[in-house]
């Protein structure tokens, strides 16, 4: 069994559930004002107030020293931004990161915002980055492999001539907030880890609409397409099932919000 690997009893996953849909209800109260002329700052005070009214506290504030709430990905930047006084734009979109703790326990769960008017190629790719999310859960079931989730994504963003980024990865997740197993986005069939009840994971693809290379920004932390493409990112916090994934987080208070938003918008 790998090192910090740790299968999670009933209650436990209970509790880590409690914790993604604070995740969730976060990623709402940000949908609520994301629009063009938002800074990129205020979602992330918006996010760390109403994660604290909930009495939980923030995971990335402070984590390895990322000194934000959020992580708030642009455009072309992949994951891990750092939110700035950077003016939202019609046109953009916006990956945003989110993780809480809350009785002791994690949850994590990404989505990525259009804004307003977006190019039809890269609207295209924020629904097959979410599609291949859900084609992993599908098989995210006991007796499966690791190299099954990783083949699911990999084979779904290839065949819609998307490219799956190699050096960052799903992960373990409980009551610390990164844990065994790696979760990688790309793989082979039948490999890696067998897939056992009490498992519990993030599974986050990050897709790009032109090439996987990736480079690092010089602050350190947002990672960004080196061809300087848009990339998209969505992500779930899962417990492995006998014959289906239970999602623990959940993007239906997002896309309610949404929802409102655009039909408020046509009337």
């Amino acid at each position: 069994m790998p090192k910090g690997l740790f299968y999670k009893t009933k209650d436990e996953i209970e509790l880590i559930r409690e914790s993604s849909l604070l995740v969730g209800k976060t990623l709402a109260e940000v949908a609520k004002i994301i629009k063009p002329g938002i800074t990129t700052l205020s979602l992330d005070k918006i996010a760390e107030e109403f994660i604290n009214d909930n009495n939980a506290l923030p995971a990335f504030k402070g984590y390895s020293g990322f000194p934000n709430t959020l992580c708030i990905s642009i455009n072309s930047h992949v994951v891990h931004g750092i939110p700035s006084k950077y003016v939202l734009k019609d046109g953009d979109i916006v990956s945003v990161d989110c993780g809480v703790v809350k009785n002791g326990f994690f949850g994590d769960s990404a989505y990525t915002f259009p804004v307003g008017e977006v190019n039809p190629k890269v609207l295209n790719l924020l629904k097959i980055t979410k599609e291949s999310l859900y084609k992993a859960i599908e098989i995210a079931i006991v007796g499966n492999r690791l190299g099954d989730i990783g083949e699911a994504v990999q084979s779904y963003a290839e065949k819609n001539h998307c490219s799956v980024v190699r050096e960052l990865v799903g992960h373990g997740i409980g009551r610390s907030l990164h844990e065994a197993p790696e979760v990688p986005n790309y793989g082979k069939k039948g490999s890696g880890l067998k897939l056992q009840e009490g498992l519990v994971i993030a599974i986050e693809p990050m897709i790009n609409l032109g090439k996987k290379e990736i480079i690092h920004d010089v602050d350190g932390w947002t990672i960004r397409t080196a061809d300087n493409l848009a990339s998209a990112h969505f992500e779930h916090t899962i417990a492995i099932g006998k014959n289906k994934a239970d999602i623990l987080s959940s993007f239906e208070f997002i896309e309610e919000v949404l929802r409102k938003k655009f039909e408020n918008a046509i009337i």
